[in-house]
């Protein structure tokens, strides 16, 4: 059976048994799903074409027996010539006297290895008694820990298949192995360890790709199954003439992807589930206005709304402009730790009573003594800012409120979808109209005396700069300018009508609330700051943003650290300095220059960094796939979701019996992830 423990094979004992444990190999079905990580492909060519120092693949036959010489303590070396076309070769290995008996003379054999084409000699890695089976060898590589040996796992892969391949059963019903021509589980496996071409390779791999894919978006469509389910709640009655007539007064008009998400949010808003959505939006796209209007319909039904932010400037900010689109429509309230005593009081019973409609905040709004009288909607900024146990404990403050997460990291549709796939998901992808384009340039080093003095002539007009830096103070790790050095520097450069501050995440809050206060008042002319001025911060009257080093950030940091200017009137700048050694940084590089595009921005973020560095290892929620890649496997991933929405939305799981094996599989999978 396929649950048979690894030590039934022949040369498991308990030391290389509690070995394969290490990689989590448990039973044969584990050792049949080990795939290799890689593969070597070697075209076999003439010697004449062989360059020095490759690895390369030759196929000869040995000349005469092979000779071995000791050294050192447990060190050998295996020795024999083979003939390849007219020519001797040498074969080296190192460590390997069982070949020996393999390797008689007279036999054929495939000899991976490096190259060595003056003197004629390969330095075997690996080999293969007998001719390969087609002119390209491939040769899986495995990754292994603890002592065991890649050899050694090749064996014992090949004794399962032999003995325990036929218990494999199909899992994908014929329909779609006939529709994408696709080959069985069994034949797959098979091909995926021992491959005999690439098309085979690339056959087997397309197999396994949708496989996982389809898995895992069957998982995200039951668990957004399960949480309409549960969340079966009471519906908003929305006065929608209210909520039109407020848009129309409105001093601007929506954007037509402002429009859509809008639309999306006030249908789940009237429904009788609990809302579990995503706003997603470009910085400047118009995320708080959708937002706000949000807040304002969930009042016309008589319910309260919470928009929590994770910094006080930024709720400040929310505030403001809040205030500012309802006026006197409704009674809003700030909550912040800054607000203490008699004033906190007064707003924690408004709360209570309903007399307050709408309060926004920070951590301050899940604390115990903070009571609503009927919370309707929830509204929580850079959602990846809090923990889950802060947005539940704001959630449980009301009777299943609605709840809308946003965010203003532009996140590729495909990833989306795979990391947020229990959620529904808006994005609005379109600026508001008039909006200038921030001009973006990348200089080198010994420009910085030309940027300088832009700054200047900038502040001179009335404006404002940022100019940020990737550490706060100097580190032996890394040459790069640092954010203390840099404001001293800039004070010494610059004449002491301009000030200059200094902000950075080590500041206590009270220290960093007072100097973002100061730039936004203009009392500030230049703020040399690290990443900690990313999120949220709107200072109009700020038009250059110069990052130093910008080489150390990604991409998708780059453009939200311009995302700080351009948010006035007048044409602003963001200036990239940076000298990066390698091609990868380089091309960030370019591509800053070339768009304003947040969502391109990411998606080329994402070729170059990989998912797990794109939201950080630990936070991503991104399953670790054997096979398939978000990046790379799109389409595919496209082609499962709709396959996966198809089998959910149909209930064929539980009613055709062409999908029993699929379920049980899905069964096993999701038990599997839970325990990950």
């Amino acid at each position: 059976m396929l649950t048979d423990s690894v030590d039934m094979l022949k040369g498991v004992g308990e030391k290389l048994k509690n070995d394969l444990a290490l990689m989590d190999i448990y039973t044969m079905e584990d050792l049949l799903h080990y795939f290799p990580f890689r593969y070597d492909v070697a075209e076999i060519k003439p010697l004449s074409e062989l360059v020095h120092d490759d690895h390369v693949t030759i196929v000869g036959q040995v000349i005469h027996d092979p000779s071995i010489t000791h050294y050192g303590r447990k060190r050998s070396r295996l020795t024999f010539n083979i003939k390849v076309e007219h020519a001797a070769v040498k074969a080296v290995m190192f460590n390997r006297t069982f070949a020996k008996k393999h390797l008689p003379q007279g036999t054929i054999v495939t000899l991976s290895g490096k190259w060595d084409a003056h003197r004629l000699q390969i330095t075997v890695s690996n080999y293969q008694v007998g001719y390969p089976n087609t002119d390209v060898h491939i040769q899986p590589i495995y990754s292994v820990k603890g002592d065991v040996k890649p050899g050694k796992l090749k064996v014992l892969i090949k004794q399962c298949i032999d003995h325990y391949l036929d218990e494999i059963e199909e899992i994908l019903p014929d329909t779609y192995l006939t529709a994408y021509k696709l080959p069985t589980r069994k034949d797959a496996l098979k091909m995926i360890h021992h491959p005999s071409s690439q098309a085979q390779l690339k056959h087997a791999r397309r197999r396994f790709i949708y496989e996982e894919l389809l898995l895992f978006q069957l998982k995200m469509n039951l668990l957004k199954k399960h949480h309409r389910q549960l969340s079966e709640g009471r519906k908003q009655e929305l006065d929608d003439a209210k909520v039109a007539r407020f848009i129309k007064k409105l001093p601007f008009t929506l954007t037509g992807a402002q429009r859509n998400s809008l639309d999306e949010i006030l249908v789940d808003m009237k429904a009788s589930i609990q809302m579990n959505r995503l706003l997603q939006g470009d910085v400047g796209s118009g995320k708080t206005a959708v937002a706000t209007i949000c807040l304002y319909a969930s009042i016309t039904a008589g319910n309260q709304g919470a928009f929590m932010v994770p910094t006080e400037i930024l709720a400040e900010q929310h505030y403001q402009s809040i205030v500012k689109l309802l006026g006197s429509e409704t009674k809003i309230a700030l909550l912040t730790s800054s607000v203490k005593g008699k004033k906190r009081q007064e707003i924690l019973d408004g709360i209570k009573k309903n007399d307050i409609q709408i309060v926004i905040g920070t951590h301050s709004l899940i604390q115990d003594d903070v009571i609503f009288h009927q919370l309707g909607l929830i509204i929580i900024d850079e959602q990846h800012r809090f923990g889950v146990e802060q947005r539940r404990t704001l959630r449980e403050k009301g009777l299943e409120p609605d709840v809308l997460f946003m965010t203003a990291t532009p996140i590729p549709r495909t990833l989306a979808i795979t990391a947020f796939g229990d959620m529904d998901i808006s994005i609005i992808d379109q600026l508001p109209a008039g909006r200038k384009e921030i001009e973006t340039y990348w200089v080198k080093d010994n420009m910085l005396d030309r940027v300088l003095q832009f700054i200047e002539k900038r502040i001179a007009h009335g404006e404002q700069a940022y100019i940020v830096s990737p550490l706060i103070e100097e580190s032996e790790a890394f040459d790069y300018q640092n954010a203390i050095d840099l404001y001293h520097q800039l004070e010494t450069y610059y004449p002491a009508h301009i000030k200059i501050g200094l902000l950075h995440g080590r500041l206590p809050n009270d220290e960093k609330e007072g100097m973002m206060q100061q730039f936004i008042q203009n009392k500030i002319h230049i703020l040399v700051a690290t990443t900690v001025i990313e999120v949220g911060v709107n200072v109009p009257n700020a038009s250059v943003m110069v990052i130093y080093d910008a080489e150390r950030f990604g991409l998708s940091q780059l453009h939200q650290l311009r995302g700080r200017v351009g948010r006035g009137d007048q044409q602003s700048y963001c200036i990239l300095i940076a000298d990066p050694k390698g091609e990868v940084g380089k091309e960030r590089m370019r591509i800053m220059t070339e768009t304003n595009d947040g969502f391109r921005l990411s998606e080329e973020d994402l070729k170059l960094r990989g998912p797990g560095d794109f939201f950080g290892k630990k936070q991503s929620g991104l399953p670790e796939f054997k096979v398939a890649d978000l990046i790379h496997d799109y389409r595919a991933l496209e082609v499962a979701r709709k396959d996966a929405a198809y089998i959910i939305s149909n209930h064929l799981l539980e009613t055709d019996r062409a999908y029993l094996s699929l379920n049980k599989m899905l069964e096993e999978y999701t038990e599997q992830q839970r325990f990950d």
